[in-house]
């Protein structure tokens, strides 16, 4: 395995962190910690990173042992959510920053750096201040600045957190299509459920400081190992047969209008290419999809029935 996480700990006070944390990551894979706030990402991202130190655990980056090796020397670079750009800097400056470091001439450096602006789509923006810049523009150059380096891992804190919808699911394309290009192994933080089954050649689900599942975003989606996974990954039905609960996707639920129907429509939400309906039978409610302009027929109080 190219980066191997074994039994990490690190509680806080209150009982708050991470525990018996084990996954691993190939060369070239992009993993999601997908999760609600509070969960433990942000602790397990800092600690893979070198920032905190776990109370138990090894972190093992191509059989080598990095758990006490500081930050600068583990060959891993992180986006922060906030991006930690150098305002006094520009954009060219900012970027080249952490080649300082490296054995390399001024020209060089300055190579590399036009290089990686290129890379991510902003050739000709090296003498613009950062504060010129657009939050989706900062992005990129706090992607450059990590790239630059050509980190064995890149961590990113939930970079598309600060952008809108329209901005963060081209961001998130970009992003994609730079880590194949590239072939660098990537581990993403994010609470979005869409973002993490879009981007991920894994899942990672996280719950109180623990995993919950990992799988690929099918198996996740199709193949919850549980009920919190099943609610977190999307909509979900859980339906009692032969005294065993099983799963229902809202979307492999068929309905039609029938005024002698044992079920209400109680709640419509319009999301676009598709329409959420909840339905009610006394006191089991279940949630349906309907694709297209064909959710424009079902209103409040409608009677329906359903096929599965």
């Amino acid at each position: 395995m190219y980066l191997r996480i074994e039994n990490l700990k690190k509680i806080f006070e209150e009982n708050r962190g991470i525990e018996k944390i084990d996954f691993s990551i190939e060369k070239g894979e992009l993993i999601s910690l997908l999760g609600p706030s509070g969960c433990g990402k942000t602790t397990l991202l800092n600690i893979i990173g070198g920032f905190l130190k776990p109370d138990n655990g090894k972190i093992y980056l191509e059989n080598r042992d990095i758990t006490d090796i500081p930050p600068e020397k583990r060959d891993i670079s992180t986006v922060f959510q906030s991006y930690a750009l150098f305002p006094h800097m520009n954009v060219l400056e900012n970027i080249k920053y952490g080649l300082k470091y490296k054995k390399l001439t001024k020209k060089e450096q300055n190579e590399l750096a036009l290089e990686y602006l290129k890379i991510v789509g902003l050739d000709g923006y090296e003498k613009k201040s950062i504060q010129e810049l657009s939050g989706g523009q900062q992005q990129r150059v706090a992607l450059a600045r990590a790239l630059v380096l050509y980190p064995k891992i890149l961590l990113l804190d939930e970079p598309f957190s600060n952008l809108d919808a329209k901005l963060k699911i081209s961001m998130r394309e970009e992003l994609k299509e730079l880590q194949k290009n590239l072939k660098i192994s990537m581990i993403f933080v994010t609470h979005d459920q869409e973002e993490a089954l879009s981007i991920s050649d894994k899942v990672v689900v996280m719950n109180n400081g623990r995993i919950e599942q990992i799988g690929t975003p099918e198996e996740i989606y199709y193949s919850p190992i549980n009920e919190y996974v099943a609610n977190f990954i999307g909509k979900s039905n859980f339906i009692l047969k032969d005294g065993v609960k099983k799963l229902i996707r809202p979307e492999n639920i068929k309905i039609e209008k029938n005024q002698k129907g044992n079920w209400k429509v109680i709640n419509k939400e319009f999301m676009g290419a598709y329409t959420i309906l909840k339905i009610r039978n006394g006191r089991e409610e279940l949630y349906v999809n309907i694709q297209g302009e064909k959710g424009r027929e079902y209103k409040l109080g409608d009677l329906v029935e359903i096929s599965m």
